[in-house]
């Protein structure tokens, strides 16, 4: 099963987006900030980072810069409601893709399959 560590300071939006996930099939662990996503980063196996971007205390970029060093294998995913921030993760984070809120659940659904290679149909 696919393992996902969701980093999201809005808790609402996190909520959100782990129980979409988890009900497309996906393990999901949702922390509220880059700091607490980090500890699990070095001691657990994550398929993929999906991050916000602007979040206190560690933005998602430097947070997926932490990653690539700690966990070089975990794909990262950006999520962000600003456009300026968008350009700012393709620049410093160029192998990360990036989805821009307002989204519908199954376009982040749509993303995380496209990334491992799965069909809409495939079983988790």
């Amino acid at each position: 099963m696919i393992r996902i560590l969701l980093a999201e300071d809005d808790q609402a939006m996190r909520t959100y987006l782990a129980r979409a996930l988890e009900n497309a099939g996906y393990d999901v662990l949702a922390v509220d900030r880059g700091t607490e996503a980090l500890p699990y980063l070095k001691t657990q196996h994550f398929d993929l980072l999906l991050s916000d971007i602007v979040m206190p205390e560690m933005d998602g970029i430097e947070l997926a810069q932490r990653c690539a060093e700690v966990s070089p294998i975990t794909k990262v995913m950006f999520i962000t409601g600003f456009a300026a921030v968008s350009l700012r993760a393709g620049r410093e984070a160029p192998h990360a893709k990036v989805l821009s809120k307002p989204f519908h659940l199954r376009d982040i659904v749509m993303e995380v399959q496209r990334l491992f290679g799965l069909s809409e149909h495939a079983q988790l």
